[in-house]
Parts: structure tokens; sequence; C-alpha cells
């Protein structure tokens, strides 16, 4: 079957990182929507709100209180969901398994100003925020008992961000979670292979189709990798092997912090709101193995389908059997790639 009429039917797709599989329904994008309307979420927000628990100098729920940070700012989270004491022990009753997980949450606020996100901050105020993000995965992952340190923002209260000041989080655990694990053990049998990291290769096949590229400067290319489970879902992906954002230079730590910002207009850009998403980095393990078969890389996963207030939610199907999705990702990152730099608020 031709190329463009294997991709105007229901097909499905293979992710080579976690040898899963996505159900493409490319012609369902025809169906009339007769769902749930809602109305546009308001933009303007002050720099400063005086109960707000994460702007500078304010008091926070558990009582401690912020200092007046003027840049990146990072503490234990409040209402952590792992703890450093909890006791490392198995429990076992016939069937029922369970087990300590030990580990250390943190929230980063990635501004003092409540009303900026990170399409609308400048390249350097991002270089900081990746800063902060490679002085805190090397230390959590020095600590003893840490496995794996998981930095990520949920951004919008639709993906449960519970605060609208901008801010990310880290958590560090005992043990490798699961997307991890399936990332690593696909990673490795393709290392051991064929001596040469899976999306290096996988990198320089996109380059050559361009089909999914979105943006690429010299250290970095962003597209929507070819088995993505979300509408306009996007990987960034560092074109040298750099198994972590420690290995990074300061030339390529800027081009990241170039692509973040271009990746996050293009979505506020796309339906002109405050878009929504849940992004992460993954890379190698903290568990004192070297990983060279490990190559970092940022995912954005964004709920939004069709407009501003329609979203993609994972049901039926879905929840049952396996994801699913209805425009292909060669029309995702056609649309993404063709949107404009500048941020659609800015005169």
């Amino acid at each position: 079957m031709d190329k463009r009429e294997f991709y105007n039917n229901p097909h499905r797709r293979y992710n080579i990182l976690t040898g899963e599989w996505v159900l493409v329904s490319p012609h369902r994008t025809k169906r009339p929507w007769q769902g749930k309307q809602e109305g546009h979420p308001v933009l303007d927000r002050p720099s400063y709100i005086a109960n707000c628990y994460l702007c500078p100098g304010n008091q926070r729920a558990s009582g401690e209180s912020n200092p007046k940070y003027e840049q990146v700012f990072s503490f234990v989270n409040d209402y952590s969901a792992l703890l450093q004491d909890t006791p490392i022990s198995t429990y076992q009753n016939g069937l029922l398994k369970a087990q300590g997980e030990k580990g250390i949450c943190k929230v980063v606020c990635f501004s003092p100003d409540h009303s900026l996100t990170l399409p609308l901050m400048g390249v350097q105020d991002i270089e900081k925020i990746i800063e902060v993000w490679q002085q805190e995965y090397g230390t959590l992952g020095k600590e003893e008992n840490i496995s794996h340190v998981q930095i990520f923002e949920n951004k919008g209260d639709i993906m449960g961000c519970s605060n609208p000041h901008p801010h990310g989080q880290i958590w560090a655990q005992s043990s490798i979670p699961q997307e991890v694990e399936k990332k690593t053990r696909h990673q490795q049998m393709y290392w051991e292979q064929n001596q040469n990291s899976l999306l290096a290769d996988y990198l320089e096949q996109e380059l050559e189709s361009g089909e999914r590229i979105i943006l690429e400067n010299e250290h970095f290319v962003a597209l929507v990798p070819y088995w993505a489970v979300w509408p306009y879902e996007v990987m960034i992906i560092p074109k040298k092997h750099r198994r972590d954002i420690l290995e990074m230079d300061n030339p390529e730590k800027k081009g990241f912090a170039e692509m973040i910002k271009k990746v996050t207009v293009r979505y506020d850009n796309l339906f002109e709101t405050t878009f929504p998403y849940s992004s992460g980095i993954h890379q190698r393990p903290t568990d004192g193995r070297e990983h060279p078969e490990w190559h970092f890389h940022m995912s954005f996963y964004p709920p939004l389908l069709r407009s501003a207030t329609v979203k993609k939610f994972m049901v039926g199907y879905e929840m049952f059997a396996n994801p699913q999705r209805d425009i292909t990702a060669e029309y995702a990152a056609d649309i993404l790639r063709n949107l404009p730099d500048r941020h659609y608020s800015i005169n």
C-alpha cells in the first residue's frame, strides 16, 4: 500500500522506546462534534498574588514562608508523594505484594512573576531553569537509595496543576518507574545489537524524511514522534548522544532553552490560549550503572484536540485496550511547524 493511502486508513504504529502500539484512525477527523463546549480560559494574571503559595515572600499552606526569590526557586514539596524516611521493606501475603518506596519530591518555581509561563519567558530565563534541573538531577541522583530522578511540569488545571504560578516538580525515588524501565530495556537491546543510540538512529531517519520535524537548531530537534499518542505530542531530542542533561555543554543548554521556548510558543499560538500539557525529561537512571544506551529526551503531552476547549481524554477503548488517535503525527507536525515563533499575545 502507498504510504499516503496507508496514512488515510486505520492502522497501528509501534513505539520503539516502549514496545507498545497506538491505533491511528485518521478518517475519524471528519465526524461532527456535538460534545461538551466550554468558555475560553481567562489569560490575564497579575505578576504577584498575595495568597499564592508560590509567590515570593508568601506563606505556604505548611506554614513555611518562601524567600523573596528573584530567579528560579526550588524547595522540598510540603505535601510530598515520596518521603525520605520511608523504610525500604517488603510485604507479601499470597498474591498480595507491596514494597516501601523512599524518595524526595521538590517543587521548582520557574519565575517570581506569577503571570509568566515558559513561552512568555526569555531564553536566558529558561536556561536558568535548565541549570536548576541540572543541579537537582546531579544532587538528588547521588543520594543513597535514589535510582531515578523525574523532572516534569503539569501546566494548566485540566492537567492537575493545583497552582497557576509557573512551576514544575522533581520526584526522586528508590526504584526505577515502569515507563523508564521499558525505555531502558528497548534502548539497551538496540545498543547491544548496533552499538549505537536508538534515538540517534531514529533521529537520522526523521531528519531524512522531514515529515514530522517541527523545529531544528544546531543542537536539538523538535518533532512529533511517529508513535505519538496525544494530538499534538512533541519530543525534543539532542542531536548528539547525551545520556542525561548534565552532559550538555553551554551552547547545547542554550539550544535546549531555545527549543523549549519555541515549542511552547507554538502550543499557545495553536488555539490562542495558554496551552495545557504535561512535559517531562526522560534520562538515564541514577542507579550507579553507566547506561551507555540512554539518549535523553523531553516529551510534551498536551490534551487539546480541536480548539482551546475541546480536549482529548483517554476513555473507553483506550482505557481497556490501547491508545488511539485521530489526527496523524504528520498532520500535527505540519500544523505546528507552520505556526509563528512570536507569541500571539505580543503585538
